[in-house]
C-alpha cells in the first residue's frame, strides 16, 4: 500500500479528527499572522544599481530628499504671478507643508524652472521623509478642496498613483461567481460545486495568513495580497477539482467512500503533488532575478501553491469522506455528469479523429500559435507610467498639464545625488553647467544642500518622456561620460536616480537574467517530468509546447497594449510599452500552470498505457477522462484571471488579459490537439528514456501503486515491441 493510499484510508477513517486539525491549523496561523505579521512595502530596491546607491546616500545624509517625491500641479489662465492665484497657491503649499512626513515644499515661486514659459502653469515639489499611508488621500482631498474660480490643482507623482492602483477586490467576487457556474455545469451538483470553492478558500485564508507573518522577515510588496488571490483561487479550486473528479469516478463505479477517497488520493492526490511542485519550481525562479521584490513575489506565489496542495491533501478528503456519496445531493437534472463511459464520449472520438490525421492538426496547430506570436517580435518593455492611466485619475491629470506647459520630459525628471565628501560646493557649479549643456536636457535645477554641506541634490528634467527611448539613451549617457568626466578632477561621487532611472535599472536587470531564469525553469520542470514519467520525449514536447502558448499570449498582448488593437472595446486608455517585468512574472506563472495540465493529462495516458493499452488507445482514454475536468480547470482559471480586466489599471488589464489567453490556449490548443496528435506520432517513442538515466534515476510513481502494475496485456505488448 503506497503512503498516499494510507493517508487517503486514515483520512476517511478519522475523517473528523482531520477536519477538526485543518481547522486549528488555519486558527493558529490566523492569530500568529495578527500577533506576528510584518507591513508590506511600498516601494522596491535594487541592491547594486546606482540609482538604489543614490537613494541609499540621499535616506542617510538627507532624508527630507531620501523619499519618493509628490507634486502639485497648477494651472490658471491669469497667470500664476496674479495676486490673487498666488494668495490661494501660497496657501495650499503651506496646508501640503503641515501634512505628517512632509520635509519640505518647494514653492514654484522659490525656483524659475518650475513656472512655465507662457506663466499659466507651475508645479511644487512635496519632499517625504517617510510618507505615511495617508499622505496621497490628504494630497488628493487638498486638490479637490482648492481647484475652482479660475485655478486648476491637481496632484501626481509615484505616491499619488500608488493611492490609484486599486486591489482586485471587485474582480475576485466576479472570478469566484463564475467558477461556481462553471463547476456546477460540469459536476450538476450543488454539493460537488461548493466543496472546491471551500475548500480553495479555506487554503487561500491560510496563505494570506503566512504571507502577512513572512512579512516580517522578507520584502514583500504591497500588492503581494492580490498576486496571492490571483494565484491562489486558481490553483487552489483546480487541484480540488482534479481530486473530486476522481473521487466521484470511484463512487460511480460502485466503489465504497473509503476505497474511493483512497483511489483519489492515489492517483490524482499524487498528480497535484507533483504539477504543484512544477509550479513551486517556477515561482521559485524568480529568485534569481536579483530583484528583491521579484524574488518575494516568487516566494509568495510558491507558498500559495504549497497551502493549495496541502488543503487538497487534507482538508478536501475529510470532507468528500463526510459528505460521501451526498456529494451529489441537490443534483441539477439537466446538468448531472458521471465520470464513467469514456470510450463513447465526443472527446474520445475527437482523439480518434486527431489521431488519424496527426500530422495536419500538428501543423494547423503549431502554425496558428506561431501566427498568434508574431508581434513578439516588435515587444518593447518599459515601466508605464501617470500617462498610461486612467482619463479620470489626478495622476494622468497632473501628467497632461506638465505636458503640456513644460514638455513631456517634466514628468520623469532625474534627480543627480553627490556625495561632496571628496570634493567641495564649489564643483557642484561645472557638474550642472555639464548636464545642462548635454543634449536632451531641458534644464537643471539649481543645486540643494543638505545641513551638512555633504550631499547635494539636483533635478534634470529631460526633453523626452519617460518613456521615449531618448531619455533611456541620455540616463546612459549621463552615468557613461557627461557626469565621470565633469566630476573627474573633483572628487565628487554623483550618482542619476529618480523613477525613470530606477526603472531602468530594473528593466536591465530584468533582460540580463532573463535567459538564466528561462533556462532554470524549463530545466527544472524538464528533470521534475523525467522523474515522473521516466521518458524523455514528454518532457521535451511539454516545454515546447508551453513556450508556444506562451509566445502565443505575449504576441496577444503586444498587439493589444503596444499596437492598441482593440484598446477601444478593452477600455484601455493608451498604447504603451510592456511592463518590464511582465513577461518574466507570466511565463513563472504560466509555465508552472500550464505544466498543471500537462501532468493531470499525460499521467492519466500513462496510467492507461502501463496498464495494457496501446499507445493510441492509451492517449484517447487519457484525453476522454481528463478532458472535462481539464477543459473545467481551465475556464476556472480564465474566469480568475480574466475578471482582473474589469480593473481600471493597465497593468492588471496586462496580467489578466496574457494570463487568460495563454490558459485558454494551453486548454484547447495545446492539449486537446497538439498533444493526441503528436503523442499518435511518436508512438511508443514516447516513453523512451537512455537505459543508463533509467537506472539512474529514481522511480517516482505518479499514478499510484494500483495502477503502476504491468497487465498481462502490457507485458505482451512490450515484448512484441522489443
Amino acid at each position: 500500500m503506497s503512503w498516499f493510499e494510507w493517508w487517503g484510508r486514515f483520512t476517511s477513517r478519522n475523517k473528523w479528527l482531520v477536519l477538526g486539525a485543518c481547522i486549528v491549523a488555519l486558527a493558529g496561523v490566523i492569530l500568529s499572522s495578527r500577533a506576528f505579521s510584518g507591513t508590506f512595502a511600498t516601494e522596491f530596491s535594487l541592491p547594486g544599481s546606482e540609482s538604489q546607491r543614490a537613494r541609499d546616500l540621499l535616506r542617510e545624509r538627507f532624508p527630507e530628499r531620501g523619499g519618493d517625491p509628490a507634486t502639485l500641479v497648477f494651472q490658471s489662465d491669469a497667470g500664476i504671478a496674479d495676486p490673487a492665484v498666488r494668495t490661494r497657491i501660497e496657501a495650499i503649499l503651506a496646508e501640503a507643508a503641515g501634512y505628517d512626513g512632509v520635509g519640505d515644499v518647494a514653492s514654484p515661486y522659490d525656483q524659475a524652472e518650475a513656472v512655465s514659459a507662457d506663466g499659466k502653469t507651475a508645479f511644487a515639489t512635496i519632499r517625504y521623509a517617510e510618507a505615511p499611508d495617508e499622505a496621497a488621500d490628504a494630497l488628493t482631498s487638498l486638490v479637490e478642496r482648492s481647484t475652482g474660480e479660475g485655478l486648476v490643482v491637481e496632484a501626481g507623482g509615484i505616491i499619488v498613483e500608488d493611492s490609484e492602483q486599486h486591489g482586485p477586490g471587485a474582480s475576485e467576487l466576479v472570478g469566484v461567481s463564475a467558477a461556481a457556474v462553471i463547476l456546477l455545469i460540469a459536476f450538476g451538483s450543488l454539493v460537488a460545486m461548493g466543496v472546491p470553492i471551500l475548500a480553495a478558500l479555506f487554503s487561500l485564508s491560510a496563505a494570506i495568513a503566512l504571507l502577512g507573518i513572512l512579512a516580517r522577515y522578507i520584502g514583500l510588496t504591497d500588492f503581494t495580497p492580490q498576486f496571492a488571490a490571483m494565484i491562489g483561487l486558481g490553483v487552489g479550486i483546480d487541484y480540488c477539482l482534479l481530486v473530486i473528479t476522481r473521487f466521484r469516478e470511484g463512487l460511480h463505479n460502485d466503489l465504497s467512500v473509503e476505497d474511493a477517497v483512497a483511489t483519489a488520493m492515489n492517483t490524482a492526490g499524487r498528480s497535484v503533488v507533483f504539477a504543484g511542485s512544477v509550479v513551486v519550481i517556477a515561482m521559485l525562479g524568480l529568485t534569481v532575478m536579483g530583484i528583491p521584490f521579484v524574488g518575494g513575489l516568487g516566494i509568495a506565489g510558491a507558498t500559495v501553491v504549497v497551502t493549495s496542495v496541502l488543503a487538497a491533501l487534507t482538508l478536501l478528503p475529510a470532507i468528500l469522506s463526510i459528505a460521501g456519496r451526498r456529494v451529489d445531493a441537490l443534483a441539477i437534472p439537466f446538468l448531472r455528469s458521471r465520470e464513467t463511459g469514456h470510450s463513447e464520449s465526443g472527446w474520445y472520438r475527437l482523439s480518434q479523429a486527431i489521431q488519424r490525421r496527426p500530422v495536419w492538426f500538428i501543423a494547423g496547430a503549431s502554425g496558428f500559435l506561431l501566427v498568434l506570436a508574431i508581434p513578439l517580435l516588435d515587444i518593447e518593455t518599459n515601466f508605464t507610467d501617470a500617462g498610461n492611466n486612467a482619463p479620470e485619475t489626478h495622476s494622468r491629470r497632473a501628467y497632461d498639464i506638465l505636458t503640456a506647459g513644460f514638455g513631456p520630459g517634466f514628468n520623469g525628471p532625474l534627480v543627480i545625488a553627490v556625495d561632496l565628501r571628496g570634493g567641495a560646493p564649489g564643483d557642484l557649479v561645472g557638474l550642472r553647467t555639464a548636464i545642462e549643456a548635454t543634449a536632451g536636457v531641458s534644464s537643471v535645477s539649481e543645486p540643494q544642500l543638505n545641513p551638512q554641506g555633504d550631499t547635494a541634490v539636483l533635478a534634470a528634467y529631460p526633453t523626452t518622456s519617460p518613456q521615449d527611448p531618448g531619455t533611456d539613451k541620455l540616463i546612459h549617457h549621463l552615468r557613461g561620460a557627461v557626469i565621470p568626466d565633469a566630476t573627474a578632477a573633483t572628487g565628487l561621487q554623483a550618482y542619476v536616480t529618480g523613477a525613470t532611472a530606477a526603472s531602468i535599472d530594473v528593466s536591465n536587470q530584468i533582460n540580463g537574467r532573463l535567459p538564466l531564469f528561462f533556462a532554470m525553469v524549463i530545466g527544472l520542470s524538464f528533470l521534475v517530468l523525467t522523474l515522473v514519467f521516466r521518458s524523455v520525449v514528454v518532457p521535451l514536447t511539454a516545454a515546447a509546447m508551453n513556450l508556444l502558448s506562451i509566445g502565443a499570449a505575449y504576441g496577444i498582448i503586444v498587439a493589444v497594449f503596444q499596437w492598441g488593437w482593440f484598446a477601444g472595446p478593452l477600455d484601455i486608455q493608451q498604447t504603451g510599452p510592456i511592463e518590464a517585468f511582465l513577461p518574466m512574472m507570466m511565463f513563472a506563472m504560466l509555465f508552472g500552470l500550464s505544466m498543471d495540465y500537462e501532468v493531470f493529462l499525460v499521467s492519466r495516458i500513462h496510467e492507461e498505457y502501463v496498464k495494457g493499452a496501446s499507445n493510441a488507445h492509451a492517449v484517447a482514454l487519457g484525453l476522454s477522462t481528463t478532458a472535462r475536468v481539464i477543459t473545467s480547470a481551465a475556464l476556472i482559471m480564465i474566469a480568475v484571471f480574466g475578471s482582473f480586466m474589469l480593473g481600471g489599471e493597465r497593468v492588471i488589464k496586462e496580467f489578466g488579459l496574457g494570463l487568460s489567453v495563454a490558459i485558454l490556449l494551453d486548454a484547447t490548443i495545446v492539449r486537446l490537439l497538439l498533444v493526441p496528435a503528436i503523442m499518435e506520432l511518436l508512438g511508443d517513442r514516447n516513453w523512451w528514456i537512455p537505459r543508463q538515466l533509467d537506472r539512474i534515476l529514481p522511480r517516482i510513481d505518479i499514478e499510484g501503486s494500483m495502477s503502476t502494475q504491468p497487465s498481462a496485456a502490457a507485458a505482451t505488448r512490450d515484448g512484441g515491441a522489443a
